[in-house]
């Protein structure tokens, strides 16, 4: 099984960050590379066993998923896990750490890839890499707005 762990620093309180990253709204608009959108569920700030399904686009291909937030321990941490989707399995943890007057954010994204061995290989050759770089993105999206925010509200 395949775990991803990033981390980014963001000059935000644990509270802050942990409303952003479960706005479902802002998700949206930081995967916008993958056309991904909610088609179902919750709109706005996901609770737990709560459901949202997605519809993007990766490799060509339009995927659905549906993930179902498992864990909820304000503002320290969430998980959710995938419901439905082309994953055989998938759970992805959110922690929040105090650091520095701000917050280090920690993401551990598990999953086990469809298709047997060929999944296997998949991993190997670009799939991990490809999953590590959506996870970073959407975290420096994140950061970036907090840093706007603060930035306009200084001036």
């Amino acid at each position: 099984m395949p775990v991803i762990r990033t981390e980014v620093y963001i000059e935000a309180t644990p509270e802050v960050c942990f409303d952003l990253f479960r706005d479902m709204t802002l998700h949206e608009q930081s995967a916008g590379q993958t056309r991904e959108r909610v088609i179902s569920g919750t709109k706005g700030l996901i609770g737990l066993g709560e459901d949202v399904t997605f519809e993007a686009r990766h490799f060509g291909l339009r995927l659905r998923l549906t993930a179902r937030i498992t864990e909820f321990e304000p503002p320290h941490r969430f998980v959710d896990e995938m419901v439905r989707g082309a994953f055989r399995e998938m759970k992805h943890t959110h922690e929040f750490f105090p650091h520095d007057g701000g917050t280090l954010v920690v993401d551990t994204f598990a999953y086990v890839s469809p298709l047997g061995w060929l999944g296997r290989l998949a991993d190997v050759l670009f799939l991990k890499r490809y999953m590590r770089r959506f996870l970073m993105r959407r975290n420096l999206y994140v950061r970036s707005l907090v840093h706007y925010k603060k930035t306009r509200a200084g001036s």
